[in-house]
């Protein structure tokens, strides 16, 4: 079998898997099981079909979060790996086939994402609501630089390979395994995967199979463990994948290519403008948290009564 044919069957057997274990856990959830509304399945679509086109979903997608109000921010990290996975995966069929990789570095690297996702879930899940607000708000700002690079071409050219070996290959595997701990808190990982693949020398196009298969098998591993430990929105998970995969196939087979420069302009903006908010939110937090003691005045002692006669 051919190993990339190996890598996609699988993923298929892992998606199944994510599918199962989300559906055995929904009777267990805190939030009512129910059809998301519009506005959520809208968010999905949207998201999806600019990450297709090369905008990326974490942050697009935090910053509808945030600015309809509808999901609390403590559990945003989890409802973007759970609600982003399976539209992510349709993206890994669609482009890893086509592109060429050396098998030993994808698979090594993808691996390491996996592990890095499945520890970064299980600390991020039980994080406290502004402990999240100050990882969001820093993750958002390292996006938005990563997209003004994006912009400005700052990323390094590269070479000509297709994979690494030796020193940079540990290189490789301990930098993905960050990254995939990252991404469990909403730093997207296609940016700094291919500045990671430059800066070893190896061709940008070859970063395509390795950036999306470590987003496809680490989403449903990060995503299943949100799950367990119910720390994400169901409604608008379900949303952002019921929306996405068609927001992924028009992308992907009909427009196929936007001018996006202005739309990534803005999306930088918005994006900068929302950690400046979580950071904000976090800081008022802990300010009100500090002054909580203060409200409460030490009981008084009595006094003892004067002595007469």
């Amino acid at each position: 079998m051919n190993p990339i044919t190996g890598l996609l069957v699988a993923l298929s057997a892992l998606t199944a898997v994510f599918v199962g274990g989300w559906s055995r856990m929904l009777p267990s959830s805190k939030e009512r099981p129910g059809f998301p509304n519009l506005l959520q399945i809208g968010v999905g679509a949207f998201t999806n079909f600019f990450d297709t086109l090369g905008i990326g979903s974490y942050a697009t997608s935090t910053t509808l979060f945030r600015f309809f109000q509808l999901v609390d921010d403590r559990i945003i990290p989890g409802t973007l790996n759970v609600g982003h996975a399976l539209p992510t995966v349709v993206q890994t069929f669609i482009y890893t086939s086509i592109i060429p990789v050396d098998v030993p570095t994808l698979f090594s690297m993808i691996g390491a994402s996996i592990l890095g996702a499945w520890l970064g879930a299980g600390v991020v899940a039980r994080w406290p609501r502004r402990t999240v607000q100050i990882g969001m708000g820093m993750a958002l700002l390292v996006a938005a630089s990563l997209m003004f690079m994006t912009q400005m071409k700052l990323f390094p050219g590269g070479g000509e390979a297709l994979g690494v070996a030796g020193l940079k290959l540990v290189i490789a595997v301990a930098v993905n395994f960050m990254l995939g701990a990252l991404m469990t808190l909403g730093i997207g990982l296609y940016a700094p995967c291919m500045i990671l693949v430059s800066l070893l020398g190896m061709n940008p196009k070859a970063a395509f199979p390795i950036m999306m298969g470590s987003c496809a098998f680490l989403m449903p591993v990060g995503g299943l463990r949100f799950i367990r430990e119910q720390s994400y929105s169901l409604r608008a998970a379900f949303g952002l994948a019921l929306g996405g995969i068609p927001g992924v196939l028009l992308a992907a087979y009909i427009v196929k290519e936007l001018p996006l420069d202005a739309v990534r302009w803005l999306v930088i903006a918005v994006v900068i403008y929302t950690a400046l908010s979580m950071l904000s939110n976090s800081l008022l937090a802990g300010e009100g948290a500090k002054r909580e003691p203060d409200r409460v005045k030490p009981q008084e002692k009595p006094q003892p009564r004067a002595q007469t006669g």
